[in-house]
């Protein structure tokens, strides 16, 4: 057992310099090249979340200029539906008086020519009557032997 023991020691004692120059070796890492690296990560981290937020922003803004252009575009379509709307009823008024003014026309057509329809009637009643005494004596006349007055 002793004599392990000395094998032991003497492993151990032949293993400080290899541990020596791993402590060495692990310390000029973490100086050379795991500072830079954590360094340089942390820098990238930094500028990838400072892009992200950049990028956040532009799109709340971008949305925001979106929702603004579509209400404006909202108001200008309500306020092109209301021009036409006016103009429709403009129209409408416009046709609705047109169309008053030519009933009013034919209204007076129909009366004048009623009015000339019941004189020419009222002319030929008078023509009528004025000859009635006439046709009657010829029908007389037509109808009586010569004796009573009449023709035959």
């Amino acid at each position: 057992m002793q004599e392990i023991l000395q094998q032991v020691g003497a492993l151990l004692v032949g293993a400080i310099p290899t541990a020596g120059l791993f402590l060495v070796l692990v310390v000029a890492y973490q100086i050379l090249i795991q500072g830079p690296l954590t360094q340089t990560l942390t820098k990238r981290r930094a500028l990838t979340t400072g892009a992200v937020e950049d990028a956040r922003k532009a799109i709340e803004k971008a949305e925001a200029r979106a929702a603004e252009y579509a209400e404006k575009l909202r108001l200008a379509r309500a306020e092109a539906y209301k021009i036409r709307e006016q103009r429709v009823k403009q129209w409408n008024a416009e046709r609705d008086a047109a169309l008053e003014a030519a009933r009013n026309a034919a209204g007076d057509t129909v009366s004048k020519a009623k009015a000339e329809v019941d004189a020419e009637a009222a002319s030929a009643r008078r023509a009528i009557e004025a000859s009635a005494s006439d046709l009657a004596g010829l029908a007389v006349r037509a109808v009586l032997p010569v004796a009573a007055g009449g023709t035959r």
